[in-house]
């Protein structure tokens, strides 16, 4: 089983020059307004600064979105079809116009938030205050960046009261020397009304891979395993449209469909010598070590199945090409932490310890809800990493004794608390299906205990 993973323009005004909000800002109040054309100057600091100015961690940034009250309700009467309208973008002084403006997620962002009754198909109209956003800053072809970002994610956070899962499991990633997305919190406005807290995590692009990589012409695929739960690389064409970057350059798939060729004709005892051929066996084993510890069971450990099939979502792939690696890229971390000592997602629970298999390979019923999955380690691939027990043994030290340490965790927790606080105090205080302080500070409790059980388990 998968997780399943609007343009109404009026008239143009072209304006020749920076404009702040206050030059040009709409009458909201109106039920439609026309979303201008703002040409830059070039020096405005969304041009000028790089992305460690958005990813600050020791900043709250706020954003805020202009968007015509029909282009509105046209996002509202049916988010989980996730289609762009237009709308502008305001940070700081600059405004940006036009941007593309959608909701974004698959089943656990809309989960609670529409009027359809079925969760595991979510559809209808938005009930929540918050949702996911998606904002296309290259809309209709702008070539200009925004602080060398192509598009900007804003995650809700619905479903986790601690507000923290996101952005501290991609900081322990990246921590571990895993390649992952940035993610910190900010403030986001919609027609002047402050909706609450997101998550504002780093889109993984061509922007996310040239960041993280010197060789960045590579491809990146999202959610396709070198091979299927068959033990069979898929078609060329299956690869083809899994691209996220050279998709329209005739790209080759060679690296990737040769690396699961050679896993698939490998025998036990050459298997690990391929894999370090195509990977850095530190680097993967760190990922193994994160994902296992902070319990992302919504990744590419948990093969759901569904029909005939099982299969893995939540990650990417990069191959960095003047070293032919692969570079597994985690992805979703919104479910991370919540199984780690009471099992509390049945949906995403992982029935094997690492490197465990149950069931003689065959899909088996697991948790509350009998969702079927398939055992991780029947996969050869991951399998091979599993038998690193030395190596994961050690990174797993280094994690514990250090970014996740006692006193490394509880500092950069009261950190993040004290800089999101007010904020969240603000929502809570505007929304009465925004998260209260109570709730929030209990939560936080909770996950400190789940990372004392996780340094010890």
């Amino acid at each position: 089983m998968r997780f399943l993973s609007f343009i109404i323009i009026f008239s143009t005004i072209i304006f020749f020059g920076s404009c702040n909000k206050e030059d040009l800002s709409p009458n909201t109040s109106d039920a439609d307004f026309d979303v201008p054309i703002i040409i830059p100057k070039g020096d405005e600091n969304y041009l000028t600064m790089d992305s460690d100015y958005v990813f600050d961690q020791n900043a709250l940034h706020t954003f805020e979105l202009k968007i015509s009250e029909s282009n509105l309700a046209f996002l509202d009467a049916d988010p989980v079809a996730e289609e762009y309208v237009e709308g502008m973008l305001i940070f700081q002084g600059d405004t940006i116009s036009p941007v593309g403006v959608r909701y974004k997620g698959s089943v656990g962002a809309f989960v609670g938030c529409l009027s359809g009754g079925n969760v595991f198909a979510p559809s209808g109209e938005k009930t929540c205050t918050k949702l996911s956003m998606k904002i296309q800053i290259n809309w209709e072809g702008r070539d200009e960046k925004f602080f060398k970002q192509k598009k900007l994610q804003f995650h809700s956070m619905n479903l986790d009261p601690t507000q923290m899962h996101e952005r501290l499991g991609y900081w322990l990633f990246r921590e571990l020397g895993v390649p992952g997305p940035r993610s910190v919190h900010s403030r986001l406005l919609i027609n002047d009304e402050y909706v609450g807290l997101f998550a504002l995590t780093e889109q993984i692009d061509n922007r996310m891979i040239k960041y993280n990589f010197d060789d960045d012409d590579g491809n990146l695929y999202k959610e396709i395993w070198p091979l299927s739960m068959s033990g069979e690389p898929y078609s060329d064409q299956k690869y083809i449209d899994a691209l996220k970057t050279n998709e329209n350059d005739n790209p080759s798939i060679d690296l990737i469909k040769n690396f699961g060729e050679e896993i698939k004709n490998a025998s036990s005892t050459d298997i690990n010598a391929i894999v370090e051929q195509y990977m850095n066996i530190d680097e993967i084993i760190s990922y193994a070590v994160v994902d296992r510890t902070i319990r992302h069971d919504d990744g590419p450990f948990h093969w759901y199945c569904g029909g005939n099939d099982c299969s893995n979502h939540n990650y990417y792939w990069y191959e960095e090409p003047s070293k032919s690696e692969l570079h597994l890229i985690p992805w979703d971390l919104g479910n991370a932490f919540e199984n780690i000592n009471n099992n509390a997602n049945p949906v995403t629970l992982i029935a094997d310890d690492w490197g465990e298999t149950s069931n003689n390979c065959e899909p088996f019923p697991f948790g509350s809800f009998g969702i079927e999955q398939w055992s991780a380690s029947c996969d050869k691939l991951i399998k091979s990493w599993s038998t690193n027990t030395e190596l994961y043994d050690q990174k797993k030290q280094l994690l514990i004794n250090g970014s996740m340490s006692v006193a490394s965790t509880d500092q950069i927790l009261t950190d993040w608390q004290n800089q999101i606080k007010a904020a969240t105090v603000e929502a809570s205080d505007m929304h009465n299906d925004a998260l209260s302080l109570v709730q929030w500070e209990a939560a936080i409790m909770n996950l400190k205990e789940q990372l004392e059980f996780a340094r010890n388990n």
